[in-house]
């Protein structure tokens, strides 16, 4: 018996931004990346989304806008 996975998410990324602020846990820079996500179930797009996501340039942790 074969196990295939149908379903799956593609993120690309659009583009970069230098972000206002610091990163809370060592200082560095915020960059703001803004991303395409596209789920697809047997090749086919169902859906489009596009994130803002911040991360910091320095220790690369992913940061959350409260």
């Amino acid at each position: 018996m074969c196990l295939v996975f149908v379903c799956n998410e593609e993120e690309r990324v659009l583009g970069r931004q230098t972000a206002p602020g610091a990163c809370p846990y060592c200082g560095g820079m915020v960059q703001a990346i803004n991303v395409e996500s596209q789920w697809r179930f047997c090749f086919l797009p169902l859906c489009f989304k596009t994130k803002r996501k911040y991360y910091c340039t320095m220790c690369t942790r992913r940061l959350e806008v409260i």
